[in-house]
């Protein structure tokens, strides 16, 4: 769904979730600072893998390029990066500028990530060097804890969610039981952390969650921004990388900690795209795109899948709302692109297709279910069926948008294409809404899914006004506007 204007947003004061970190503090030299800085942060790690960040501050003359240096102790391997030019010569590994973020003025900081393996162990590099010059000048760096220290966990609530898999065209858990997911979306965390306003929009602790159990949802679904989660230059610091990884990371918690399935899902990302319904001119993640990036997309997969391998209760939906048939004016290359990638007409970025974001998920060995939407805004699976990637894990569904105001609304397009795609795979309407204040719409949409024992969650569990879009809520406890109302009602009114 696209969001309210711009300036709506912005006046939204956000509630942020920050969470501590594995970090090699910058240690300057007694008296004078060091010519330069470098925080080295392990934000994630994995049986044989891990994720690092490191952001480099300039303390001396302005650098018009440069080159950090540094050697793994254990003799760890960087696999893949971003924000730099990663490369490795033995146990020396350097990260040279992009050309867009080669400049780096007096007291100015760039932050770069990657991926890496490891064996035995995961020692800390304890020397960096940019450009040739010695950083963090004076002592050596402290060692961190081994993990972060608790802040407010979350309470027991009601039950863990329930593992899920694929079985047949159904959700089932570890029991086999059939699970359908009913619930609402939360926004925030795809747009405030690059607005630079936080990381999510409103509350998100253990009463705002409750709040969302108390209409009898059992699942959430959660929009990120792949910038703000791989950390990059031009997010704050505060709302990027490990910060926003482990906010993530806490509301999933809290999500669960209710018995309501979390769906982690990629909703705004990097590529400069000004074709036909672009969403804005920004090569950043300021806006929905057509489809996923080649850049920094896999990436993101790769590590929000090696984030949440071990917890199949975790859901992955690969990319909000793909539209690569407003690009061009051929559905089979919109198709083509969707599943393959590539240069695709009309999209002057290289795109990740879906069956590249499956496979960057596999290769971590994470098993959860994945949600992959069609074209058209998620709206139309057509085609879906004849393109759908292919998933070795057999964990795979399909992902339907719709609204009052969307081409396949009606139930004779549901008829027509949604039902041979449910005959064949879980469906999950990722969203539903309408923009009339109302709930006239949503009734039949819910009716046609409940008939059929498929799966619909509400956009949105935001206390936006509700006739500029489909806002389910005016306050953060519960209450319902009139548009809210019905989707509440009805999932009250569901056996349990």
């Amino acid at each position: 769904m696209r969001h309210p204007p711009r300036s709506v947003l912005l006046a939204v004061t956000g509630a942020v979730a920050l969470l501590g970190s594995v970090v090699v503090p910058a240690v300057t030299a007694h008296g004078a600072a060091p010519a330069c800085t470098v925080e080295y942060t392990v934000t994630g790690q994995w049986d044989a893998g891990f994720q690092g960040d490191v952001r480099i501050t300039n303390n001396q003359a302005p650098l018009s390029s440069w080159s950090l240096t540094f050697d793994f102790p254990g003799g760890q391997k960087v696999t893949q990066g971003w924000n730099a030019k990663w490369s490795r010569s033995g146990r020396t590994v350097t990260a040279a500028n992009e050309s867009y973020n080669g400049s780096l003025g007096t007291g100015a900081s760039v932050s770069a990530g990657f991926l890496a393996s490891w064996s035995g162990s995961n020692p800390l590099p304890t020397a960096f060097k940019l450009n040739g010059t010695t950083c963090n000048a004076g002592s050596d760096p402290s060692t961190p804890p081994t993990d972060p220290p608790p802040t407010d966990p979350p309470p027991a609530g009601d039950g863990r969610a329930p593992a899920l898999r694929v079985s047949g065209n159904k959700l089932v858990d570890a029991g086999g039981k059939n699970r359908r997911l009913l619930g609402v979306n939360r926004s925030g965390g795809e747009f405030m952390c690059v607005q630079g306003y936080g990381i999510w929009d409103g509350p998100v602790d253990d009463a705002a969650i409750k709040a969302i159990a108390d209409w009898k949802a059992n699942a959430v679904r959660i929009p990120l921004n792949e910038e703000c989660w791989l950390g990059l230059s031009h997010i704050k610091p505060e709302y990027a990388g490990a910060n926003y990884i482990s906010a993530v990371k806490d509301l999933v918690s809290r999500v669960e900690a209710h018995g309501m399935t979390p769906i982690v899902e990629l909703h705004w990302t990097y590529g400069q795209y000004t074709g036909n319904s672009a969403g804005c001119s920004d090569v950043h993640a300021t806006c929905q795109k057509p489809m996923p990036d080649a850049q920094y997309t896999p990436s993101f997969w790769s590590s929000v899948a090696n984030t949440f391998k071990n917890d199949q209760a975790v859901v992955f939906d690969l990319f909000n709302e793909p539209y690569p048939d407003r690009a061009t004016s051929s559905l089979t290359d919109a198709w083509k692109c969707w599943r393959d990638g590539g240069t695709c007409p009309g999209i002057g970025y290289r795109v990740a297709g879906m069956q590249s974001l499956v496979d960057a998920v596999r290769a971590t060995g994470a098993r959860n279910v994945i949600l992959a939407g069609g074209l058209a805004y998620s709206n139309d699976l057509g085609q879906w069926l004849t393109y759908r990637p292919s998933d070795p894990a057999g964990n795979l569904a399909a992902s339907y948008h719709v609204y009052n105001f969307n081409t396949c609304s009606s139930e004779s397009c549901w008829n027509s294409t949604l039902a041979p795609v449910a005959a064949q795979v879980p469906l999950v309407a990722g969203e539903i809404g309408e923009n009339t204040c109302s709930h006239g719409f949503i009734n039949r949409v819910m009716k046609w899914f409940d008939d059929r024992g498929l799966s619909y969650l509400g956009w949105t569990w935001n206390t936006w006004d509700c006739s500029s879009g489909p806002s389910l809520i005016s306050a953060y406890d519960g209450t319902p506007t009139a548009f809210g109302v019905g989707l509440r009602d009805h999932l009250r009114a569901l056996p349990q």
